[in-house]
């Protein structure tokens, strides 16, 4: 006698009326839907956990390079801005010394009250940089923006308060370069500096970064001198845009100004 296959029987019946529509399932076809269906399952779990972080950091591209036009766009309005600023100072020069500089008295410097930034630039806009390559002592200025000197090295035990390294003032997002060959030693916020990168170079020496936008550079990398690590700003102890640059040997701190030669 043949043994019958056992199934499972489905009835189907719509409300309202008596006619019924019966589906026989045989059981081993049962069992490899519920099996099949399980399988997909567990793959859906697995694509969504292998690839979901990839998908999720794909949409956040379209917002990351809005946000990085938007930057470059404010960058370029204020690089247009400071140079007609230089352009209108420069102008103005030119007509103090075409009727004499001591007829005509710079208002700025009669009306404040505090000393006059000089206007400092490390090199000629126009002018190649020529770099050493490899690990180098201290020796380039670390910006290509024109800037003012705001405040100078300061030691302790005077009226004023000790100030270690320069506070040159540049407009937030100008590129910070380094100013010798070196290995980044850290990187961070500080509730004094900011946003900062501190490098190490050859004799014990150490250049520090502050009050920075924006830090490209990655903590126990090396990097060239010139190398772009970071974008000023204002961050940290700071009451208006600026860098703070400083040079250390043997954890004391040197006027970067007896080193920096270039441009001046």
């Amino acid at each position: 006698m043949k043994r019958r296959s056992r199934s499972v029987t489905f009835l189907i019946q719509k409300d309202g009326t008596t006619k019924t529509q019966t589906y026989r399932i045989r059981i081993w076809a049962l069992r490899l839907g519920v099996w099949f269906s399980g399988l997909v399952v567990v793959l859906m779990v697995l694509l969504a956990a292998l690839y979901g972080p990839a998908f999720t950091a794909a949409a956040r591209v379209p917002g990351m390079d809005r946000e990085l036009a938007r930057l470059r766009a404010e960058n370029a309005k204020v690089r247009e801005l400071s140079a007609a600023l230089d352009s209108a100072e420069s102008r103005y020069a030119q007509v103090r010394q075409m009727m004499g500089g001591e007829i005509v008295r710079d208002p700025l410097t009669t009306t404040s009250l505090l000393p006059v930034a000089p206007p400092i630039r490390a090199r000629l806009a126009s002018s190649p940089l020529r770099l050493s390559a490899g690990l180098g002592v201290p020796q380039y200025w670390p910006l290509d923006e024109t800037g003012y000197l705001t405040r100078g090295q300061i030691k302790s035990g005077g009226r004023d308060e000790a100030h270690p390294g320069l506070d040159i003032a540049v407009p937030t997002g100008s590129m910070v370069r380094a100013s010798g060959g070196g290995v980044v030693r850290e990187t961070g916020d500080d509730p004094e500096y900011g946003h900062f990168v501190l490098l190490e170079h050859p004799e014990e020496y150490q250049t520090m970064y502050g009050h920075l936008s924006r830090i490209l550079a990655t903590a126990r990398t090396t990097v060239s001198p010139g190398e772009v690590i970071g974008l000023s700003g204002n961050s940290g102890r700071s009451t208006a845009p600026h860098l703070h640059f400083e040079i250390r040997q043997r954890g004391s701190s040197l006027d970067p100004q007896t080193m920096v030669k270039e441009g001046r």
